[in-house]
């Protein structure tokens, strides 16, 4: 029987192409800012910080303050 042996091809590398940063520097300002303020409406919307009155945001994100660590009762 005869055995077959692939033969390795020469292919050119696979560069992949360059992203400037001035093309992500808003984008990623835009979600870090988004994700400073959900930060603080999980974390800090209640008492005598809050920016909103009432109890509504709290009860909204009462779940997610208890994963993420932050007492809330």
């Amino acid at each position: 029987m005869a055995q077959h042996v692939a033969q390795p091809t020469a292919t050119a590398p696979v560069i992949p192409a360059k992203l400037p940063l001035k093309d992500i520097a808003p984008w990623a300002a835009f979600f870090g800012i988004l994700m400073l303020v959900l930060l603080y409406f999980v974390g800090a919307e209640q008492g005598a910080t809050a920016v909103v009155s009432g109890e509504n945001v709290h009860e909204w994100v009462h779940d997610a303050r208890h994963l993420l660590g932050f007492p809330c009762h």
